[in-house]
């Protein structure tokens, strides 16, 4: 129940978002247009989020015989966590990166990159997918597909009220259109608004699902030590595809090349991450 009222709230906040845009961008009739897109928005993110999320990363659903070890590591970490078995998907980056998505435990995917396989040894690859296990299990994912689909719309709907703005868009007196100064400040703050939402959510929910990561893999230091190594290689080599706005579903911040302020972070500081789990392990 309280993680359907939280996406309940989320969807109210990011709807009121685009609202308030479509406002701005075009007046009356904008408002319209944006509410009615708004109501599309949030069926289409409930029901459809971890499918758009999945396209956004290439993401490659794979047999057991296609990666047996992959799907061994799988049926272990959900036995433990007593919930149905997920879908397993690849993505083709080379970026060391998880994330886990669906609507809920029974339509659960576990996604990983091609680079995580070839970066970790086969204990920290598991202590990671149950880490996104966990994610499955505590029932974030659909929140956070929802608010990685619903912040991406936000962000490029501030860009186009920034584009409109520039040239002059948004300022027709007879349908009640926006101020183009107005508009222009809206297409800065939309984002940064989505960010906040986001960061809102997120950073508890890391800690949760690291804590039952720990005990779904059997091991704490599993995980602390991909940790370790994730946080080393995933500045290096950013992701090529997808969106900063979905950031907050991985395991690390995948375009961590990108520095955000810190206050606009969507994960914990990694050695706080790190330093539970070593707590949990008694070290």
């Amino acid at each position: 129940m309280t993680s359907q009222l939280k996406t309940v709230l989320l969807l109210a906040l990011l709807s009121g978002l685009i609202i308030v845009m479509g406002g701005v961008m075009g007046g009356r009739t904008g408002l319209f247009f944006a509410f009615a897109f708004a109501l599309l928005m949030n069926v289409g993110s409930y029901w459809y989020s971890d499918k758009i999320v999945l396209k956004m990363y290439n993401a490659r659903e794979v047999s057991p015989s296609e990666a047996p070890m992959l799907h061994a590591m799988v049926d272990e970490v959900v036995m433990r966590a007593g919930i149905p078995k997920p879908r397993v998907c690849i993505i083709p980056e080379q970026t060391p990166n998880a994330f886990a998505t669906g609507r809920n435990p029974e339509h659960g995917v576990v996604a990983v990159t091609e680079g995580i396989m070839h970066l970790l040894t086969p204990e920290e690859l598991k202590g990671v997918i149950a880490h996104e296990v966990g994610h499955i299990a505590n029932r974030d994912i659909l929140v956070q597909s929802v608010a990685g689909v619903m912040a991406s719309v936000i962000v490029m709907l501030g860009n186009i009220l920034q584009f409109t703005a520039i040239f002059g868009g948004g300022n027709n007196d007879e349908e009640g259109g926006g101020n183009p100064i107005a508009a222009l400040a809206m297409a800065f703050l939309a984002p940064v608004a989505a960010s906040l939402i986001q960061f809102a959510i997120s950073r508890s929910r890391e800690f949760m699902a690291d804590e039952a990561g720990a005990r779904y893999s059997g091991n704490p230091m599993y995980l602390a030590s991909a940790l370790q190594k994730l946080g080393a290689y995933s500045g290096r080599i950013p992701m090529q595809n997808g969106n900063q706005a979905t950031a907050h579903m991985f395991i690390v911040n995948p375009f961590s090349g990108v520095r955000m302020a810190e206050l606009f972070s969507t994960h914990p500081p990694m050695e706080e991450r790190i330093r539970r789990l070593q707590q949990m392990a008694g070290r």
